[in-house]
């Protein structure tokens, strides 16, 4: 009988320890496809609604010229007005004032490339939109530009890091891409909401290339696979968050791979690129593959133990040739497939993500 007991209890014990592993795995992978009432938001197709877009760019006082594509000439307009819809439910509209309410008081930060730069200043171009008549403040430190609406207490940063890693330069040696150090890192502290990007720096070479060389395991190396690169990268800022962040305190996001559009073949339309595209393309399925930097980024958040929500802008985003600068980016020479106008499609970024603030 006492062996019974025993044997009784130890099954128990792990039928426990079971369930409370299987509850936190179904947590992560929550947040790796985040659902609201069983609704994949990243499963749909673009639609005309004609309420859109959330804000008028001409009334936006934080667009950098490459992004004000209407400024800049652009002579279409239907880009500016297709809304995301997923295809299992109806994304809660975007609410300014809302938006306000949940994070008065709260500070929130971008990190990465000129990608975060885009869904940075849409953002603040759609708080903006919510409160015009309110008074804010534009501060400049190192590699910080951060937007304060005082009254409210809010402060949308932007922290330009291409890599999230370190680049340095090293005395008789040159620029080094320390792919397994983040001392940078120090910046990111103190936030509540950290949205993070990487990955079109990644596959610079010649003279676009910032670095000499890579510092791997303590050796320096001219290069080496670009995508291996990445994901060890990824790897290295993977831990920065477990060692770092607290999530009772903040939330973290990652922004996902946003697509480039300069080879039509991509979407059956031989020698073209986003030069002259007015519509996305139909459906909710892109001809492409997704590129393979979104499997490094799945792969590295599925192993982490922190949560980190996926916004997988990707394929929704190559569904929208439409909405590059392309020409209308302000420069005599410019031809930009791989930023997006203003209004435009990361306004649909920030859309999801308020969607997942508002369901928490």
């Amino acid at each position: 009988m006492q062996s019974f007991c025993y044997f009784l209890s130890l099954s128990l014990l792990f039928l426990l320890s079971w369930l409370q592993h299987s509850n936190a795995d179904v947590e992560h992978l929550d947040t790796m496809h985040p659902q609201l009432d069983g609704c994949d938001f990243f499963q749909g197709s673009w639609v005309v609604d004609d309420s859109y877009p959330l804000y008028d760019s001409s009334t936006c006082p934080f667009i950098k010229q490459e992004f004000d594509c209407q400024k800049n000439g652009r002579p279409d307009k239907l880009y500016l007005k297709y809304r995301w819809q997923p295809n299992a439910c109806t994304l809660p509209r975007f609410n300014g004032k809302d938006f306000l309410k949940r994070f008065k008081g709260k500070k929130i930060m971008f990190v990465g490339d000129s990608l975060s730069e885009n869904q940075w200043e849409s953002l603040i171009c759609m708080v903006h939109a919510a409160i015009p008549q309110s008074q804010f403040s534009k501060t400049y430190k190192r590699d910080l530009i951060t937007i304060t609406w005082t009254d409210y207490g809010l402060s949308i940063t932007l922290c330009h890091n291409v890599f999230l890693v370190d680049l340095v330069n090293k005395k008789n040696v040159g620029r080094v891409l320390k792919i397994d150090s983040i001392k940078g890192g120090k910046l990111w502290k103190g936030q509540d909401t950290l949205i993070f990007n990487t990955w079109h720096w990644w596959t610079h070479n010649g003279s676009l290339q910032p670095w000499e060389y890579i510092e791997i395991g303590g050796k320096l190396i001219k290069d080496m696979d670009r995508l291996a690169a990445f994901k060890r990268g990824l790897s290295t800022w993977s831990k920065w968050v477990e060692l770092n962040v607290n999530p009772a305190r903040t939330n973290v996001f990652y922004q996902g791979v946003s697509p480039v559009h300069n080879f039509g073949q991509e979407w059956s339309e031989k020698s073209a690129t986003c030069q002259g595209q007015t519509k996305p393309v139909k459906g909710s399925t892109y001809p492409m593959a997704l590129p393979p930097a979104v499997g490094a980024v799945k792969e590295v958040l599925r192993k982490m133990t922190k949560p980190v929500t996926l916004l997988d802008i990707t394929l929704l985003s190559q569904l929208r040739k439409d909405g590059h600068p392309s020409i209308y980016a302000g420069g005599v020479k410019s031809h930009d497939c791989s930023h997006w106008c203003l209004a435009g499609v990361p306004d649909t970024w920030n859309h999801l993500l308020y969607a997942f603030v508002s369901r928490r």
